[in-house]
């Protein structure tokens, strides 16, 4: 497949775009962060997402969604990006949307997805236990407990945790098996933590000691969670690769400004030869990540039962890449708007502490380059 959008893509990543840049600029994020908004986030603007269908991108159409796909869904984050717009996209119309739609029930699918489209829920996936990604570690323990189950563990790095009205929980329920679990934020023994992230977005930490959670809660059957669970996580760093690349192209885009405004011994400074050559060399290596993120999601679409092992060694290669990307974006950035780039009242500092965050999340460049070293690649 070629990795451009096609014109229905294309459309999606303008209108997006356009809507994102109109509704919550960079400064949106400023606002919320210095009112020390309780949710982090506009429920209002997210409502408006749902509006324009966004939230629905991954919902079956049987369910009032839209079924598209990673792409889709990967332009929307890549814009999400371009302007640090803090929204449940992530947790609840990426991971949540496609942990129900490839493992819940038909009850659970009924109850849960048409809400999601609607952007009338928050649901967050938690799987990760420790300040570093690893999902093969999951100490979680789900115990039977007549005929439900019996949840003791931790979490952390839930993505809008503390506004989740749900979570779907990834428990150990063998020795070597996986359940997701939907679990109500109020159940008794459910404790959660707000986490303000150093880029102002929210996630949480969270205790459950001794919760009860009927048959029915697990979705899917019992211990065959563990090739699903790698199939969500994999469309999401696949996205989160987006988002990266989204950063990366506006730092770029603010930094070419101010080379071209900006003026020392009478000249513009990016006239100066040194600074250009490094501009176009990020330009290339930005190139070189668009290509890589299109592929990954494209993969991820593409992933089937017979091969899913081709999609998760493009993703981690994506991963990794758009970790490297983003990073040297931020610091090529601060680097040519001098000693400004590093206070508050410019941009290219909030770009750089998303970056970081997102470095992190479902496993940085060094996890991912061991991942494609597994697996064989390159």
């Amino acid at each position: 497949m070629a990795l451009v959008l096609n014109e229905e893509q294309g459309m999606l990543r303008d209108s997006v775009n356009a809507f994102l840049s109109e509704r919550a600029p960079v400064a949106h994020l400023r606002k919320l962060r210095d009112s020390r908004d309780p949710v982090g986030f506009d429920r209002k603007l997210w409502s408006q997402l749902a509006e324009q269908g966004y939230s629905a991108t991954l919902v079956p159409e049987a369910h009032g969604g839209l079924g598209l796909g990673a792409v889709e869904a990967g332009v929307i984050s890549e814009a999400l990006g371009r302007t640090l717009t803090p929204s449940p996209f992530l947790s609840t119309a990426v991971l949540a949307a496609r942990a129900l739609a490839r493992t819940g029930t038909p009850a659970q699918q009924a109850q849960l997805l048409p809400a999601i489209a609607a952007a009338q829920t928050v649901i967050a996936l938690a799987v990760d236990e420790a300040s570093k990604h690893r999902p093969g570690a999951i100490a979680c323990k789900a115990a039977r407990d007549g005929e439900g189950w019996r949840l003791d563990g931790a979490k952390s790095f839930v993505l809008d945790g503390h506004v989740a009205e749900r979570f779907i929980v990834a428990a150990r329920s063998s020795t070597m098996g996986i359940t997701l679990f939907l679990v109500d934020a109020n159940a008794a023994g459910v404790e959660i933590e707000r986490t303000v992230m150093v880029d102002a977005h929210n996630a949480a930490r969270m205790r459950l000691t001794g919760v009860r959670v009927a048959a029915d809660a697990a979705l899917g059957a019992a211990d065959t969670a563990g090739a699903a669970l790698a199939e969500v996580l994999d469309l999401g760093r696949a996205v989160v690769a987006a988002q990266l690349l989204g950063i990366a192209d506006a730092v770029f885009a603010q930094t070419l400004g101010y080379l071209k405004e900006r003026r020392q011994f009478d000249r513009a400074i990016g006239e100066f030869q040194a600074l250009q050559h490094r501009a176009a060399e990020l330009y290339i290596d930005i190139e070189l990540t668009r290509a890589l993120v299109l592929g990954a999601l494209q993969a991820v679409d593409q992933n089937s039962d017979a091969d899913p092992a081709k999609a998760a060694l493009i993703v981690a290669q994506a991963k990794a890449h758009a970790c490297a990307t983003a990073n040297r974006a931020v610091q090529e950035g601060v680097q040519m708007h001098g000693g400004i780039g590093m206070t508050d009242e410019f941009d290219i500092g909030l770009y750089m502490k998303r970056a970081r965050t997102l470095q992190e999340l479902f496993g940085d460049a060094g996890f991912h380059a061991d991942r494609v070293a597994a697996m064989g690649g390159y």
